[in-house]
Formats: C-alpha cells, sequence, structure tokens
C-alpha cells in the first residue's frame, strides 16, 4: 500500500424528504446570492426548482437560474454561466440534476474567480486555486460528481472532452440525496448510471500496487452491491431500498475510497472521452459498456493477474490459470452489461457504423501522451487494438 491523503468534506443529506433543507445547508456555505444549474426537463417540470426556490427564499438566500445543460456538457453554457454570474454577483452555485449539470456548476464555480480563460483549468495550463462553493441536489445518480472534486467538460470548437481533478476545491460542500427522486429515471438512464458507477471502481481497483487488500474489498463490495440491486431497481424503479443502495454505492464508487493506497488506471475514460467527443450522442456510460470490456479483454493476453483476481472474487470463477480465469472475467462482465443492463457492447450498438478509430487514437494520445495508464502502459498501437476490439462481439470473443 502506498502513501495516501484522504479528504472528504462533503456532508451527505441523505433520504426521503432531504431536499426539504436546500435552503439551510446553502445558508451554511456561506453563499447569499446562488446560481442555480439544471437541465432541461425534469427539474422543471416536476415542480423540483420551485420547492428549492421557495427553500432559498424563506432563509433570504437570493438566486439565478441557468438551464439547459446537455449530456456531455458544453463549454458554451459554462461560459455563459461564467459572464452571467460575474454580471450577477453570484457568490455560489447549486447544480439541481445528475453528472453534467454538477460538472457544468463545477466549471462555472472555478471560472468565475479566474482572469484568464476557464478551459486552461481543463487542459492543464492551471491549476485551480479558487471556486465558489458547490451544493448539489442529485437526481440522476451514476457519475458520482456529488462527491468528488472532478469535472468533464467538451470543448466544442476544439473538439476535446476533458477532466479536471482536483483534491477538494471543487468536492460540493454538500450533497441533497433522495432516492425518491431517482423513481422516474428510464431503465437505460438507471443502466447507464450503474456502468458509469462500475467503472469509477474499476479504475481504481486496476493499479500495479500491491497488498491493497482493504481497498480492494471495498472495491469488490461495492460492485457486488451494484450487481445485486441493479436487477431489482430495473424491474421495480419505485424500489425504494435498491435505489437507495445504488445511489449511495456511485457516490462512494468515485469520492476516492475505492483508490486510497494505490495507483489508479483511467485509461477507459480517457478512451470513451474520445469516443462521445466525436460522437456525442454516445452516453457516457454506454460508451463506458463497450470500452472496459474490450481493455480487460486486451489485458488477458498481457497482464491478466488483475482481471483474473477480480473474476475469481466477484463472479466466483474457478480457475486456477489467470489468463483462463480472465477470459472468462471478461465473458461474465460483457454478459452482465449486455444481458442484465441491455447496454451495447459495440460500436455499431452504440450507432457507430464506420468509427474513425486513427482519429481517436491520435486524439487520444494527442491529449493524454504517448504513453498511458496505470495497470499497463499503452502506445498507439495498443490502443488502436483496444478500440478494434469495440467493432464486434466475435471480434471480442475471437481475441479473448
Amino acid at each position: 500500500m502506498d502513501n495516501f491523503s484522504f479528504y472528504s468534506p462533503t456532508l451527505f443529506e441523505f433520504g426521503r424528504g432531504a431536499e426539504e433543507k436546500v435552503g439551510m445547508l446553502t445558508l451554511l456555505t456561506g453563499a447569499t446570492k446562488v446560481m442555480i444549474v439544471y437541465g432541461k426537463k425534469f427539474a422543471k417540470t416536476s415542480g423540483l426548482i420551485d420547492r428549492i426556490e421557495n427553500s432559498l427564499r424563506t432563509i433570504g438566500i437570493d438566486f439565478v437560474e441557468l438551464g439547459g445543460v446537455e449530456p456531455n456538457p458544453e463549454d458554451t453554457l459554462v461560459r455563459k454561466g461564467i459572464e452571467m454570474a460575474r454580471k450577477a454577483h453570484i457568490d455560489g452555485l447549486l447544480a439541481v440534476g445528475g453528472g453534467s449539470v454538477i460538472d457544468t456548476a463545477k466549471a462555472i464555480a472555478a471560472g468565475v474567480p479566474y482572469k484568464g480563460d476557464f478551459w486552461d483549468l481543463y487542459t492543464g495550463k492551471v491549476n485551480v486555486t479558487e471556486a465558489l462553493p458547490v451544493g448539489v441536489v442529485l437526481t440522476v445518480p451514476g457519475a458520482g460528481s456529488e462527491g468528488s472534486g472532478n469535472s468533464v467538460i467538451t470543448n466544442t470548437t476544439e473538439n476535446a472532452k476533458l477532466s479536471l481533478r482536483t483534491d477538494s476545491i471543487l468536492r460540493p460542500r454538500f450533497a441533497i440525496m433522495n432516492p425518491e427522486m431517482t423513481f422516474t429515471l428510464s431503465a437505460y438512464q438507471t443502466a447507464v448510471g450503474i456502468v458509469d458507477m462500475m467503472s469509477h471502481i474499476l479504475e481504481r481497483y486496476f493499479s500495479n500496487t500491491i497488498r491493497v487488500e482493504v481497498t480492494d474489498r471495498l472495491a469488490e463490495g461495492l460492485l457486488m452491491a451494484l450487481m445485486a440491486e441493479a436487477p431489482k431497481a430495473l424491474a421495480d424503479p419505485t424500489d425504494y431500498q435498491a435505489r437507495a443502495n445504488i445511489e449511495w454505492a456511485g457516490t462512494l464508487a468515485h469520492n476516492g475510497l475505492t483508490g486510497c493506497g494505490r495507483r489508479e488506471d483511467w485509461t477507459s475514460h480517457a478512451m470513451e472521452h474520445e469516443i462521445s467527443a466525436m460522437y456525442p450522442f454516445v452516453a457516457h456510460g454506454a460508451g463506458l459498456a463497450v470500452v472496459f470490456p474490450a481493455w480487460m479483454a486486451f489485458m488477458t493476453h498481457h497482464k491478466p493477474s488483475k482481471v483474473a483476481q477480480l473474476g475469481r472474487r466477484i463472479f466466483a470463477i474457478d480457475c486456477r490459470d489467470d489468463r483462463s480465469a480472465a477470459i472468462e472475467t471478461v465473458a461474465s462482465l460483457r454478459a452482465f452489461f449486455g444481458v442484465v443492463l441491455r447496454m451495447p457492447l459495440t460500436f455499431k450498438q452504440l450507432g457507430i457504423d464506420n468509427p474513425d478509430i486513427p482519429e481517436m487514437v491520435r486524439r487520444l494520445h494527442a491529449n493524454k501522451g504517448q504513453v498511458i495508464g496505470g495497470y499497463y502502459r499503452l502506445k498507439a498501437d495498443d490502443t488502436e487494438q483496444i478500440y478494434r476490439l469495440m467493432l464486434e462481439p466475435e471480434t471480442v470473443a475471437a481475441q479473448s
């Protein structure tokens, strides 16, 4: 186990009626005028925004609205939000929605006090040193942004999708989580979120750091809980306990807990970002359902040990040989994604008939470096091979 620092300052208000405390919790951040950031439909039509605004008025907090956040959130709305926030003298952000909304609010929060172009923060030109406080009312679990210091934004001019990671500055001050607000999510939205949660865990699980047994077991327990609760939530969208377990697992998957004491990977996320940057209709979780099994299939030939451990502990695979166990693990994960969650497993199933793989590879390494990956170091030839494993199920099976 490596040395580590773990800091999670977010206050989580979890359960039925939690949203009633939004005014009080916002006041505790020190904000006096907030920007409420939300998407397009649910937050407004459900009356949730009205209830939140009434709670803010009651406690004397002023506000402005910024709606219209899209999946795979874009820099254009962030720039609009930064300009609005400066003119209105906003001193806090309140995100009402899922990961795209929260990531947009975080980008605005970091961009308002920064004198240059906020995109500098995402390219790594400068580090985030200050930001407005962010609060969250979560309606779409999956991204885990309610408990992390991370944000992902797409630059529409450069056609680049990049992530910003901070230890503490952009972690929300509070996150309100009422599982009842997820009852109206479709089976597809639910499944996409579960894949995202599992991927956040797996990106940390695949590590070269030795003897991180506690962190490994935490990760494995979360994966097993998600796989047990997913069919229940899909069968009955109003199953409160299933929704509650899934929502809390999504937070723990991405607040840093399952990465403590080890080096993380994050190759699959980087590869998916290139897919959804080039093809914006692809939901992040759906893209990850295609990428992660392909990445793991590649590892069965190059570094199967941790894949085999995952299979033995999660899927009860009884193979003494690591490569054989890893091959069965990939098949089991693909079955869970494809059969239980009904997620796509190939480019074609994502709606991409002729993916421009060479361009994805070029952009991936332009953004992340000539050699990428923490678990196994990958060059352009390797990542091209992984992308090609996503073309057809038969190809993946043959490679496995």
